[in-house]
C-alpha cells in the first residue's frame, strides 16, 4: 500500500476529521467527513458559499487531523481547487448523503486536493511516522 493509500485509509475509517484553516491571524477549526482518494490525489469537499472555502481561497495552507484506535494522524499541505466535474462526481458517490445538498453540475460543490502535503502517523506507545505525497 502506498503513502497516500495509508493516509486514505486512516482518514476514511476515523470517519471524521477537523480541518484547519486560517482567516486573518485567527485560526479556525471544524469537523469534516469528506474524503477521497481519486486519480492518485488526497481530496475533501465543501461548499463554495461557506467561510472555509474563502479562507481557502486566501490562504491554501490547511492542515487535518483524525484520531482512531488510539491513533491519531497529521496531514498538512495545500488545498488546491479542482473543477474537474469528473472529481467531483466521484465525491458524491463515495458519500451519497451529500447529494440531497450538493451536485457535480451545481456552482457550490467544490472538491479540493491536497498538495506538498507532509502527514503524520502518531500514537502514545510509537515513534512517529511522516510520509509526503
Amino acid at each position: 500500500m502506498s503513502d497516500i493509500e495509508r493516509v486514505f485509509q486512516f482518514l476514511d475509517e476515523a470517519k471524521t476529521y477537523y480541518l484547519a484553516t486560517v482567516e486573518g491571524d485567527q485560526p479556525r477549526v471544524r469537523p469534516f467527513g469528506t474524503i477521497l482518494l481519486y486519480n492518485g490525489k488526497l481530496y475533501i469537499q465543501t461548499g463554495k458559499i461557506k467561510e472555509v472555502s474563502k479562507q481557502l481561497a486566501a490562504n491554501p495552507k490547511a492542515e487535518i487531523c483524525a484520531f482512531n484506535g488510539g491513533k491519531w494522524i497529521r496531514v498538512a499541505g495545500e488545498l488546491i481547487n479542482d473543477d474537474d466535474r469528473e472529481a467531483k462526481q466521484a465525491m458524491l458517490d463515495k458519500n451519497p448523503g451529500l447529494k440531497a445538498m450538493y451536485s457535480a453540475d451545481d456552482d457550490n460543490t467544490q472538491v479540493l486536493y491536497f498538495k506538498n502535503a507532509t502527514a503524520t502517523f502518531s500514537s502514545f506507545t510509537d515513534a512517529p511516522e511522516t510520509v509526503e505525497f
